[in-house]
């Protein structure tokens, strides 16, 4: 425990005991040289026990300075790492196993997906009704986002991302057994998925804000959705082969385990923040100190139990951010579901033919998604607008898909069909750099709970898409003009976020009148 010393009737902090490698960074924060606030000396920052903490001292002092959230300008006297450095840091590592485990989440989700074709011709299944089981992971994905995002903001994404692997992984592994054993029981199971992977991406954002700075942040996401889209195409390929080797339930075994092996993994080898890693070395937490990544609030007794929803709905930016993930997640569970099955029954391929189209566009997207994410850091680091480099970023992500499913639409075979859907996902992935990060951007404080709103109209959205795509086939006969629908759809949502959208912090701290 710290211990309080007096200065002249005002109390400080005696500097606490830190590993040896970390002493000569901790002592750049407590040199008498610096011009610490008033208010740090005058007011003992304190947690319900009594104790102090230095990272409270330190998050107080950063967040005086800078009128918190990084209003002021960065310390930039400490040179950005080269990419050597970046991608061997600490930091990386720990986005490496965000991405790993957005991986796992979208295989888990994608099996069903192959195995929805022999389920539904040995159960007698229509399309609409395929549809409606496919959906079922959306319902419980629909309740969790905004809990899990309220969990996030209060207790960290580490905890969070390991319960929730934790759950998705047992539903994935049950899945066996409850399609042996009743609909209902499938059903339950599914949904039970969905409430699990709701917290996924509430907390990969959460960690990203802990450990990288503004700066980096876009490549962070980048990585940790390339994890997302592999995931894709490793559900959709290895699902029809180890089916042929195990039946249709082999991939649900496999998956189920891999995210228990995850989850022992990522508890034993990585930390909530960078301060707490015993394996950070000095130079890497230096970096992310002067770069103000402490001025995030991540302590649990500095987040409101029940956010302020009315004053986040009151702001257009929050808007800009709710349509875009609900666009987003459209466009993505339309994909997800029917590809398979567009090229199974339009272009007449087998099954194994279908999930090998429907999985390269994936593996595009995951490289994309990296460069997009390169490109807009170095966009900002160069003195392009915040602001800016997300609307355009944005824009390239809802324009190219809108314009690629026209041309998907009007494919005459299966090979330029599959050039088209590339090319859809390839441009999609800006919206990585774009809407995704933009929750950092604006509520750096509310960010989990932010994505958890978004993520629930975006839930409602790929509902609808996935069950109306369905019925549409059934009442239509086609599946180009739900094609063409979300073409236009996307072409709205890109005017809507260019308009409405901020880089910047919003005060979410005022009154609504």
């Amino acid at each position: 425990m710290s211990s309080a010393i007096v200065f002249g009737g005002a109390t400080a902090l005696k500097p606490p005991t830190f590993p040896q490698k970390h002493r000569g960074v901790v002592a750049k924060f407590y040199s008498p040289k610096l011009n610490l606030t008033r208010s740090v000396f005058q007011k003992r920052i304190q947690y319900p026990n009594g104790s102090t903490s230095f990272r409270s001292l330190l998050r107080h002092r950063v967040s005086s300075n800078d009128a918190q959230f990084n209003s002021a300008p960065e310390n930039n006297s400490q040179q950005q790492p080269s990419f050597t450095e970046f991608i061997t840091s600490e930091r990386v590592k720990v986005v490496a196993m965000l991405a790993l485990a957005l991986a796992l989440c979208n295989a888990d989700r994608v099996v069903m997906s192959v195995a929805m074709v022999p389920l539904s011709l040995a159960n007698g299944w229509g399309r609409a009704f395929s549809g409606i089981i496919q959906s079922s992971f959306l319902w419980g994905y629909l309740i969790s986002p905004i809990g899990g995002g309220i969990l996030v903001d209060k207790y960290g994404g580490k905890v969070v991302m390991a319960w929730g692997v934790t759950l998705w992984s047992l539903a994935t592994f049950l899945t066996p057994w409850a399609a042996e054993t009743s609909l209902l029981s499938l059903l339950a199971v599914r949904a039970l998925l969905g409430v699990a992977e709701g917290v996924a991406l509430p907390s990969m954002n959460n960690m990203v804000a802990r450990w990288f700075p503004q700066t980096e942040r876009a490549r962070a996401v980048g990585i940790s959705m390339a994890g997302f889209q592999l995931g894709c195409a490793i559900g959709l390929t290895l699902s029809p082969i180890l089916m042929s080797q195990g039946g249709i339930f082999g991939p649900f075994v496999i998956f189920g385990l891999s995210g228990f092996l995850w989850v022992l993994v990522w508890l034993s080898a990585t930390s909530s923040t960078p301060d707490r890693s015993p394996q950070i070395s000095k130079y890497e937490l230096e970096y992310i100190l002067n770069k103000r990544q402490q001025s995030f609030p991540v302590e649990a007794n500095k987040v409101k139990v029940i956010p302020p929803f009315r004053r986040l709905l009151s702001k257009m930016p929050t808007w800009s951010l709710i349509v875009a993930n609900a666009m987003h997640s459209w466009g993505f569970f339309v994909v997800l579901s029917w590809m398979p099955i567009y090229f199974n029954s339009v272009y007449r391929v087998d099954l194994r033919q279908a999930a090998w189209f429907s999985a390269v566009p994936w593996v595009v997207m995951a490289i994309m998604t990296y460069l997009a994410g390169f490109w807009s850091d170095m966009m900002i680091q160069r003195g392009t607008s915040v602001t800016l480099t997300r609307k355009i970023m944005q824009s390239i992500g809802f324009v190219g898909p809108g314009v690629s499913l026209i041309g998907l639409a009007t494919a005459r075979n299966p090979s330029i069909a599959s050039a088209w859907l590339t090319l859809a996902f390839g441009s999609k992935s800006f919206g990585h750099s774009g809407f995704l990060v933009n929750f950092q951007d604006i509520a750096p404080q509310y960010s989990g709970v932010l994505h958890g709103m978004a993520n629930t109209a975006g839930t409602l959205a790929a509902i609808i898409g996935t069950v109306g795509a369905g019925i549409f086939v059934e009442l239509v006969g086609s599946f180009r003009g739900f094609l063409l629908l979300t073409s236009l759809l996307y072409f709205l949502a890109a005017l809507f976020y260019c308009l409405f959208s901020t880089g910047e912090r919003v005060n979410f701290d005022d009154p609504v009148g």
